[in-house]
């Protein structure tokens, strides 16, 4: 294939565990590939966001190795070889940096956009207006472009972004340096952040050329560099798992914000305007679920007596579940699995799954 000079790339990023979201979400079957909203699965939306703008042989996704046949049944309109399978569990670095990789062997030296495959994002022309800056302004810099987004509450699940100064306007999406990452606050300092005005949140998706990724994470986290660019010397060839699995083996789990973002010197943001949610938890699922009375939200038969700002999710519609005299709950039915955490704590259900997992 004759690789094309700084055209653009998605890659979209689906191996996550969705560990919050149990028990409907699985280690068989986890969250980016549930169909939590209608027939479309997260992933399959991810992928429908970006259809227009992308053709099916310039989007590479990358999942755990044992949802590879499972990726490919729900987006089989991408070619099979650029669905790849990560073999260990390494963070999001070794994901970017696999991709980056990938897209140079492949593409020669694109812009890459990193997306997530647990996103809700409308309206889609805003989004695609959004992204497309980025892409342009990416293309004449050396800069590793974020995409922020405005704060709706002082969210403590969420990692922010302190602008710096505005360095263009393109119509009107703002672009901006940005002086720090910071990881998820406190809710104290969650809300001075919110207050000052001066964050947005970090949304996980990025815009760069793969060279200038390539480069930093060089400077950063040469092993990574390094050890995967000796096993996509095997791309396309019987080695290529058993080499790849070889490089992710020698990697330490480390982000991409810790690894690299924190450190780099030229990094933007672009202020995003469109809605955004990250599916990462339970409570996400409020903005899309029937109200009852009570500003009690649910999905199947949900009947309460003196019970207020509840989640309830049952993944037989047709189950019922009863509230008496309970407050700010999340109560999940699903495949005989019962969940039940106050609002606050619903973070650490992770916590909890993982702990069942070293047990298992």
């Amino acid at each position: 294939m004759e690789k094309a000079q700084n055209e653009k790339v998605a890659v979209i990023m689906a191996g996550g565990m969705g560990t919050r979201f149990w028990p409907l979400s699985t280690a068989q079957r986890p969250k980016q590939f549930l169909k939590l909203f209608d027939d479309r699965s997260l992933l399959q939306k991810s992928f429908d966001r970006i259809a227009d703008l992308f053709a099916p042989e310039r989007i590479l996704v990358l999942t755990n190795r044992a949802f590879v046949d499972l990726t490919r049944e729900q987006l089989p309109e991408i070619p099979v070889e650029n669905i790849i399978g990560e073999p260990l569990k390494r963070d999001t670095a070794a994901a970017v940096c696999l991709g980056a990789l990938l897209c140079r062997e492949i593409f020669g030296n694109p812009v890459m956009i990193t997306l997530t495959a647990d996103h809700m994002i409308e309206p889609q022309e805003v989004f695609h207006k959004t992204l497309l800056s980025a892409v342009n302004m990416a293309q004449q810099s050396s800069a590793l472009y974020t995409l922020g987004i405005q704060p709706t509450h002082p969210s403590t699940g969420y990692g922010y972004l302190e602008l710096g100064q505005k360095v263009a306007d393109d119509g009107e999406i703002e672009h901006f340096k940005l002086i720090r990452f910071k990881e998820k606050p406190d809710p104290e300092t969650a809300r001075q952040y919110v207050a000052s005005g001066r964050f947005l949140w970090n949304s996980g998706m990025f815009v760069w050329n793969t060279d200038n990724i390539l480069d930093e994470m060089t400077r950063y986290l040469p092993h990574h560099v390094k050890a995967i660019s000796e096993a996509v010397q095997a791309f396309d060839t019987s080695r290529w798992m058993e080499a790849l699995e070889g490089a992710f083996a020698s990697l330490e789990r480390i982000s991409i914000d810790y690894g690299v973002m924190e450190k780099a010197m030229e990094v933007r943001c672009v202020w995003c305007r469109f809605s955004w949610k990250d599916v990462g938890g339970w409570q996400a699922l409020s903005d899309y679920l029937p109200q009852a009375e009570g500003g009690n939200y649910f999905r199947g038969h949900l009947e309460q007596l003196d019970s207020k700002g509840n989640l309830v999710f049952c993944e037989d519609p047709e189950e019922t579940v009863m509230l008496v005299g309970v407050q700010d709950l999340i109560a999940v039915r699903s495949g005989g699995n019962t969940l039940i955490t106050h609002k606050d704590r619903a973070e650490e259900v992770k916590k909890l799954v993982e702990k069942m997992q070293e047990k298992s």
